[in-house]
């Protein structure tokens, strides 16, 4: 019997009806003590010399598919690249005609929609049979005039349907002063860098055309019938009709021969372009958005082989995965992110902090520290940077999550010479703590972005216009200051436990915005409260209540996408190593040493260690990474990775009696006097 099977034999012997005896647990000591010990080495042989990792970051067809219109833009559909697009979109068609979003998901219409047009003008006839397959699944899904804003606009650029079927998107929104409710810095950072280059292309209208023959008129349920988002509310008052009626006074605007902040508003929208493409690699370092600001530096006259141009394009093409004979494309990339992970779970499982791996990758995250001024600042005026972006260089864009992860990282690393890292961490709690919301929780990237009115205006059918204070991001903060050693008294985290409290559902989960979903959650929030030492509070154990009544009969841990659409489905799905991980690492949480037998948890490590590979990885199919609710998902390749190390690690120092190292304390009074701030 192999060491999986002897430890598989062991957890079902348990039954998760009674505790699994002290002795079954020290028997599978050797076999976790094993599997953490290929997981570590097969991350130190994986991180870049460099210092830093980093691996795909995975999504649906529809980047594919925009990237055959990027090229066609271009003039360059007879790049080899584009047979290679149409070959990945080709190959994940479902049986039913249609493409899906995530993992054995059902076909969407926008995904859809995209890739019959790719293919389209990849050269496959509209007669073909896998294209009437999906012509027919488009009208079974409501047909064209259902897509979101988005699709839309971009046919539109391309003369296949008419402008008055796009809401409007006018250049003067950049006119709008930071006071009046709507402006561009009440959107979220994502939409907001989306949006300017779209309108600048709106003020623009370009009609770059079509390939002969080439059109999306079949594709109409009901020929000539307007888009669903731009139909007016069945109500006499309601925030859509508003914002609609402020959609035809701005195409009113649009009719007229002269418009007195056209030239101002373009050229303002331009500049705000220009500046954040100069420091970051591609606007907002995120697919869309570096897409739109090439096809508006295009619009305007540029060139392919303007430097300028052909800068955006290059940084767009290092978001390729290609093999032999089929190319996808990343919807950004998440070194930083990736990096600060694999460190905390190096960490967790006993590496040395003078490790050269450590101090390397420890150093790497000093140096893209971000120290100069970003869109943070417009709402967070008196606070000086200090955070972290996602990616390689995105400096108008740090983020909270990644800037709590990155601290923790750090704060556990021995440097030699500590003095630059200590003041690394410092710059970065103070950025942190300014980040806080009034009502205690923290966003991603803004501060106090959340009126909920805003995401009824036409263009927010992408279901992420706002940045407000979420579950998963509050709880990586609180953990963040916990682990510097900061109490539960301390004021910015009674206010953030209050929020969570309040966010916290009836069932005891918490809410995934950025991780699939009520798993990842709930799993975060319990890690938040296990270092400011609530951990036994009555809420904590509600949530882990819950995490064991969905934990699988296999002993892991899954949750599907479809938890987003329907709450009935929280917690269930096919088990899945990071999620399998996130559960435990919540159970742990919780219990601490006495979760050392426990039937669930001893189940969970079961289920991790005998699902191993041989190099000390997991397998995943599964989308368990989150964009947009309902709208985009992803997938993390190092995530099936990186969180069963943490999981199987702090399972074994639990079980070893190993006291949690916290690394370098920075107390609150260090930090509570910068940036002028006082909780």
């Amino acid at each position: 019997m192999t060491p999986e099977a002897k430890l598989r034999v062991e957890a079902a012997t348990s039954g998760g009806t009674a505790p699994a005896s002290a002795a079954s647990s020290r028997n599978a000591a050797p076999l976790i003590e094993q599997a953490i010990h290929r997981t570590v080495e097969w991350l130190l042989s994986a991180q870049n010399q460099t210092g830093y990792w980093w691996a795909e970051l995975e999504a649906d067809t529809t980047l594919a598919s925009d990237y055959v219109l990027f090229h066609h833009i271009l003039d360059q559909l007879q790049s080899a690249k584009i047979p290679k697009l149409a070959k990945h979109i080709r190959d994940r068609q479902l049986p039913d005609g249609g493409w899906n979003i995530f993992y054995e998901g059902p076909a969407d219409l926008n995904a859809t929609v995209k890739a019959w047009f790719a293919l389209r003008l990849a050269g496959d006839p509209a007669g073909a049979p896998h294209m009437e397959r999906a012509r027919k699944k488009i009208h079974e899904l409501g047909g064209l005039e259902a897509t979101n804003s988005y699709v839309r606009f971009y046919l539109a650029m391309v003369g296949a349907i008419d402008w008055s079927h796009v809401p409007a998107i006018p250049p003067e929104l950049v006119l709008w002063p930071n006071w009046f409710p709507v402006n561009i810095y009440e959107m979220s950072s994502w939409t907001r860098a989306i949006v300017i280059p779209l309108a600048i292309l709106y003020a623009e209208k370009p009609r770059w055309g079509l390939p002969e023959g080439v059109t999306v008129d079949e594709l109409f349920k009901r020929p000539g019938s307007k888009p669903q988002s731009l139909t007016w509310d069945g109500r006499v008052v309601s925030w859509k009709n508003f914002f609609l009626l402020l959609d035809r006074g701005a195409r009113l605007y649009e009719s007229l021969p002269w418009k007195p902040f056209r030239k101002m508003a373009v050229a303002r929208a331009r500049n705000w372009m220009l500046e954040r493409l100069e420091r970051s690699e591609g606007l907002c370092t995120i697919y869309p958005a570096m897409m739109n600001s090439i096809f508006a530096l295009l619009a305007q006259g540029g060139e392919a082989t303007d430097p300028l141009v052909a800068r955006q394009i290059e940084f767009l093409a290092r978001y390729e995965i290609a093999d032999s004979d089929s190319l996808h494309v990343q919807p950004c990339i998440s070194p930083l992110w990736d990096t600060a992970i694999a460190m905390v779970s190096l960490e967790e499982a006993g590496l040395d902090p003078a490790h050269p791996s450590l101090l390397a990758a420890s150093r790497w995250l000093v140096d893209n520290q971000i120290l100069g001024p970003g869109d943070w600042q417009v709402k967070n005026p008196h606070a000086e940077p200090g955070g972290w972006a996602f990616e390689f260089r995105n400096d108008f864009y740090p983020d909270v999550d990644d800037t709590a992860f990155v601290l923790m990282a750090l704060s556990r690393v021995a440097d030699p010479e500590p003095v630059r890292l200590h003041a690394a961490i410092r710059r970065g709690l103070a950025w942190l703590m300014s980040m806080q919301n009034s009502d205690g929780g923290w966003g991603a990237f803004d501060h106090e972005n959340n009126l909920d009115f805003l995401s009824h205006v036409p263009f927010a059918d992408h279901n992420a216009m706002l940045d407000p204070s979420t579950a998963d991001v509050t709880a990586r903060a609180v953990e963040c200051l916990g682990h510097m050693g900061w109490p539960a008294t301390h004021p910015v985290i009674e206010r953030a436990c209050a929020f969570l409290r309040h966010d916290q559902t009836a069932d005891g989960s918490w809410f995934g915005r950025w991780g699939v979903n009520y798993v990842y959650g709930t799993s975060g929030v319990l890690r938040a409260l296990e270092t400011v030492g609530l951990a036994s509070h009555p809420d904590a154990r509600r949530a882990a209540d819950w995490l064991r009544s969905v934990q699988n009969p296999d002993g892991g841990f899954g949750e599907s996408v479809f938890s987003y659409y329907d709450e009935s489905r929280k917690g269930i799905g096919k088990s899945t190593a990071s999620q399998t991980a996130w559960g435990l690492i919540g159970l742990l949480a919780v219990f601490g040493p006495a979760a050392i037998g426990d039937p669930a948890v001893e189940r969970a490590v079961a289920w991790l260690v005998s699902h191993q590979n041989a190099d000390g990885t997991w397998d995943e199919n599964e989308f368990t990474g989150t964009g947009f609710p309902c709208v985009f998902y992803m997938k993390y390749h190092l995530y099936r990775i990186s969180f069963p190390l943490y999981a199987l690690a702090r399972y074994h120092n639990l079980h070893k009696g190993v006291p949690r190292f916290m690394g370098t304390q920075i107390p609150a009074n260090e930090i509570e006097h910068l940036n002028g701030y006082w909780g």
